[in-house]
């Protein structure tokens, strides 16, 4: 189930009217060579970095591992700043969809939206910041976008993707490889945050749908769902379970708790940058986390 976090609760009318009073949104998307990236979370805050280096400031609307992406709400500042961005680097599909509704009173400003640039059409889950092939695209795109609007510095914004993509590479490689050395491999998860890193290393999610769908939804999941999960655990037929720090509740604390009952590995995903990482590091725990947790011996018979 998700947490709430508190945030400043504001008229989203209101919001627009005084933050786009006065903003003119005929600018180029880049003055003086030097553009103003604003990205929904530090995520993609983070690739856009990788593109730009020192050629461009990028500012992360939702930064850390405290608040929630899906239930933040953004302030009236926060709504002036996306306004007056050169570039609006989001998520998209309806994941952080305090975008769309600034963005929806606001339909000048460049944006790249991550779901739609998704060499998978249409995504099969929101959280495309999982997928890296996603990155690389949205990589691509930025680099393309402020090569236009910068052409002094196009050539460098193409090599930065190029060698983040590069990066990139070696990780889906690394993934596949977690597969490839656990045939049969399973989970079940509190949320599906980290789909496309389980698909991309060829490992089963064994998680009911409609228990994934409930806790999508802040909503509790049925009874029979919940206790369909807990005996995949308790049996231990599954190798692992995957836990979205960022969401608490009782339901997660009951699959955390079940797996350490039985000695079943925890993978801990997030939704945004654990403090210190960037996109690459980010990913990488991930990947070294899910063989870490694939390679832990079997507990002994009880």
């Amino acid at each position: 189930m998700r947490a709430l976090f508190a945030a400043p609760v504001v008229t989203l009318a209101t919001v627009l009217v005084a933050a786009t009073a006065g903003c003119s949104h005929d600018r180029p998307a880049a003055e003086h060579g030097t553009a103003d990236v604003v990205a929904s979370t530090d995520v993609w805050g983070s690739v856009v970095a990788a593109v730009v280096k020192d050629h461009a400031t990028v500012h992360s609307i939702v930064s850390g591992t405290v608040e929630d992406p899906h239930s933040f709400e953004a302030s009236p500042a926060q709504v002036a700043e996306i306004t007056d961005a050169s570039l609006v680097v989001y998520n998209g599909d309806h994941y952080d969809h305090w975008i769309d509704d600034v963005l929806k009173n606001a339909p000048d400003i460049p944006t790249i939206d991550a779901a739609s640039v998704s060499p998978t059409q249409p995504p099969p889950n929101e959280h495309v910041f999982y997928d890296l092939a996603t990155a690389k695209a949205v990589a691509e795109h930025v680099a393309d976008a402020l090569g236009k609007s910068d052409a002094q510095h196009a050539a460098d914004y193409s090599a930065n993707a190029d060698a983040f993509g590069e990066e990139l590479d070696t990780l889906m490689l690394a993934q596949h490889a977690i597969g490839e050395a656990h045939p049969g491999a399973s989970v079940v998860s509190t949320e599906p945050v980290a789909y496309y890193a389980l698909r991309n290393a060829g490992i089963q999610d064994k998680t009911p749908p409609a228990f994934a769908n409930a806790v999508e939804e802040g909503d509790d999941p049925a009874p029979a769902d919940l206790a369909a999960v807990l005996d995949l655990i308790d049996k231990r037929q599954v190798s692992a379970v995957v836990v979205n720090s960022q969401s608490g509740g009782p339901v997660t604390q009951q699959l955390a708790d079940a797996a350490k009952r039985v000695v079943l590995p925890v993978i801990t995903v997030t939704e945004t940058l654990p403090d210190g990482m960037d996109y690459l590091q980010w990913q990488r725990k991930t990947v070294d986390e899910m063989a870490a947790a694939l390679d832990s011996p079997p507990p002994p018979s009880r």
